[in-house]
């Protein structure tokens, strides 16, 4: 007998979570602020969304897309200052039991291991909750700091796909990396 898993119950009693030094929560307009800070800086947005030319440009991303449908998204929140410094969010295609993660992160806070240790829980939620077998990520060629980031929560590279797409007038070779369930397990057995 197959167990149906309600993923989106799954995600919204975990719409809270903490690690070390971070806390993973909603997305509200109040952090529209500390996101317009880094959503407005070319550097940090360069690969990951059209920079955000003003402040409504930012209101309207979080009522859009993180408010819209907030299972899954989360504001990443320094617990030492409460900062919101970043987003990560895992979306999920039920039907192959499988979900991608993507994060975002203001340029000041590179470097220090914030999007790994965010990512780490929701591998965590990913494989022992949500009961996915396989979760990836993708990134531009161009890119290699993001897929650091990847290689550092254990995933490893699956494809290479050239002419992947356009962006910012640009066309983009991608770069696939995942982790299965076994791998995770086998990490953290």
């Amino acid at each position: 007998m197959e167990i149906v898993i309600n993923r989106n119950l799954i995600f919204a009693e975990n719409q809270y979570l903490e690690t070390e030094r971070l806390k993973l929560r909603p997305v509200t307009l109040s952090d529209a602020n500390d996101m317009h800070e880094y959503a407005s800086d070319e550097e940090t947005v360069t690969y990951v969304f059209p920079i955000h030319q003003s402040f409504k440009d930012t209101k309207e991303s979080i009522a859009n897309y993180f408010m819209a449908a907030p299972l899954g998204k989360y504001g990443i929140e320094l617990k030492a200052t409460g900062k919101f410094i970043g987003t990560i969010d895992l979306r999920v295609v039920d039907q192959h039991n499988i979900a991608e993660i993507g994060y975002s992160l203001n340029k000041s806070s590179w470097g220090q291991g914030y999007v790994p240790e965010a990512a780490h829980e929701l591998l965590r939620l990913g494989f022992e909750e949500l009961q996915l077998m396989r979760i990836f990520a993708t990134h531009d060629i161009d890119n290699p700091k993001s897929g650091r980031v990847m290689e550092k929560i254990g995933m490893k590279i699956e494809g290479n796909i050239p002419n992947a797409r356009m962006w910012k007038g640009k066309v983009v070779t991608d770069i696939i990396r995942g982790i299965t369930l076994e791998e995770w397990q086998n990490r953290h057995n």
